[in-house]
């Protein structure tokens, strides 16, 4: 998409973590991996990081990192070092991948955001909060599963289903409407907000925000 410039691939991003930064922060965008299911809703975590990354300069480009199940990019944002994952594991096997980079980078639950859809919020607002269930999200029950529910979420409003009758693993699997796709810069640019809020401030506070215009 015309917002969403592409960035030349570079050399492997683990060579350049080092073990003696103040703090790494692992944010995570959950979806699933392949073309098809690109502007679906349940891919929102995916739209989401691939903004922060294409539109950070600090970010270096993605890299896939087998070993690890996961697209990973890295930077160094100020005192922070922020690694970037997508999973490769498909949605209900994330936990795999981030308890693998948790654990290869030694990264606290603490210090890490997972960014995903959630049907009970309706499209337009963004929820922020640190732990909690997982409101039938199979991702987060993964990630959970791996590593406790004591890190951050910034979750995506993607409700209500239209038709109510859908079931909803069909409706998160659907492309977002032709008016949702005119509020997707509006919301990546929220999410950017966000993260450099949390990233500088050093706090995910518990809170809604609205990107519709």
């Amino acid at each position: 998409m015309a917002w969403l410039q592409k960035r030349p691939q570079v050399s492997d991003p683990t060579m350049f973590y080092t073990v003696g930064l103040n703090k790494t922060i692992l944010l995570v965008g959950l979806g699933n991996p392949g073309k098809e299911y690109d502007l679906t809703r349940h891919n929102v975590g995916f739209l989401s990081i691939d903004a922060f990354v294409e539109q950070t300069d600090e970010m270096e480009a993605w890299i896939q990192k087998k070993d690890l199940k996961c697209l990973m990019s890295t930077g160094q944002l100020g005192d922070k070092r922020v690694i970037a994952i997508k999973p490769t594991t498909y949605m209900n096997l994330s936990g795999e991948a981030v308890g693998a980079v948790a654990n290869f980078f030694k990264i606290n639950v603490e210090a890490m955001v997972a960014i995903h859809d959630e049907l009970d919020v309706d499209f337009g607002q963004i929820r922020l909060r640190v732990g909690g269930a997982s409101a039938g999200h199979n991702g987060i029950k993964s990630v959970t599963k791996h590593l406790g529910e004591d890190y951050g979420r910034i979750r995506i409003g993607i409700g209500p289903k239209q038709p109510a009758r859908i079931s909803s693993e069909d409706f998160v699997l659907q492309k977002f409407s032709s008016e949702e796709q005119e509020q997707l810069p509006n919301l990546v640019r929220e999410v950017n907000a966000i993260i450099s809020e949390y990233l500088f401030g050093g706090e995910l506070p518990h809170d809604t925000r609205s990107f519709l215009v």
